[in-house]
């Protein structure tokens, strides 16, 4: 479920501060009534994915500690002067328990400070307890029932987050047909600007990663202005595409799978005609840290 973790809870409180240079970052649940793309607009997202936030602060793996990881890159997110930051689900260590959010909640204290946090659901998290933790997320979200979304808009791009958590601790994936059939409904009217997709897991035919992933394709091909699709859980940073749309895969925050993968988050910067995605590689492999990489919208 996407959350924001905010003190200013009240959309309209939130809209007021939000402000920046003519540009709002909007969260809706209906058709837009922002303005539109304006040529010069920029977007300052920071993307991160798989802090796997332990309650007891040393329970870590391979040798990592998500804790200090996260605790570690909070500086660097801050610097970066977000407009907005996204993580794409596995927030908790491994079964989403109280005590993991009121840590996670007091890592994110000095970036929630500075700019919304969105949180979306990963099969790590547990929606009850996220709940339970950040009791008052920011934002109007689709009445869709087990599934939630928040929209995050801005002049420059529309920043769709999907719910694909399907069972806590349990690997695979699912949007669910609910939410697919409110995605076909609500593209066709957002066609003002790029539209951004962003949820948890793989879109990829993998036992563990999103069982409606061709599902969800099959909705987005006659829609022209889908541009990319964001997504963590394989802890892997790799850039691709399928039927034409950027597939943007997140490395991890808390720990890698492979010594070859960076450990660390992304810094976004949204355009009308694309976005420059730069790794900031905190630990693992950090060959590519500091590598800008430009992609263009079609």
């Amino acid at each position: 479920m996407p959350i924001l973790l905010d003190h200013r809870v009240d959309r309209r409180s939130f809209l007021k501060t939000t402000m920046l240079g003519g540009a709002a970052v909007v969260l809706a649940g209906c058709r837009s009534t922002t303005p539109s793309t304006s040529a010069g607009a920029e977007f300052r997202l920071a993307l991160l994915a798989d802090t796997h936030i332990p309650g007891d602060r040393i329970n870590g793996h391979r040798g990592f500690n998500p804790w200090e990881n996260l605790r570690a890159i909070v500086p660097s997110v801050v610097a970066a002067k977000p407009e907005g930051v996204l993580l794409c689900g596995d927030a908790a260590r491994l079964e989403g328990k109280l005590e993991d959010y009121h840590e996670l909640q007091a890592l994110l204290e000095p970036v929630a400070a500075v700019a919304p946090v969105c949180i979306g659901l990963g099969n790590h998290d547990d929606r009850k307890n996220l709940l339970e933790v950040f009791r008052n997320p920011a934002g109007i979200h689709p009445p869709i029932d087990g599934k939630h979304v928040t929209v995050i808009e801005h002049d420059a791009v529309r920043v769709i987050v999907l719910d694909s958590l399907l069972y806590t601790n349990k690997v695979p994936g699912l949007l669910g047909r609910r939410q697919r059939d409110w995605l076909a409904g609500y593209l066709p009217v957002i066609r003002d600007r790029p539209v951004v997709l962003a949820f948890h897991h793989p879109p990829s035919d993998n036992d563990g990663d999103l069982l409606d992933a061709d599902r969800l394709f099959a909705l987005l091909r006659p829609h022209r202005h889908v541009q990319a699709v964001i997504y963590g859980h394989s802890h892997v940073w790799q850039l691709a595409k399928r039927d034409r749309i950027h597939l943007i895969n997140l490395p991890a925050v808390g720990y890698n799978f492979r010594d070859q993968d960076p450990v660390g988050w992304v810094e976004a910067r949204f355009r009308s005609r694309g976005v420059t995605l730069t790794l900031h590689a905190s630990a693992g492999n950090r060959n590519d840290d500091g590598q800008s990489t430009t992609l263009a919208w079609r």
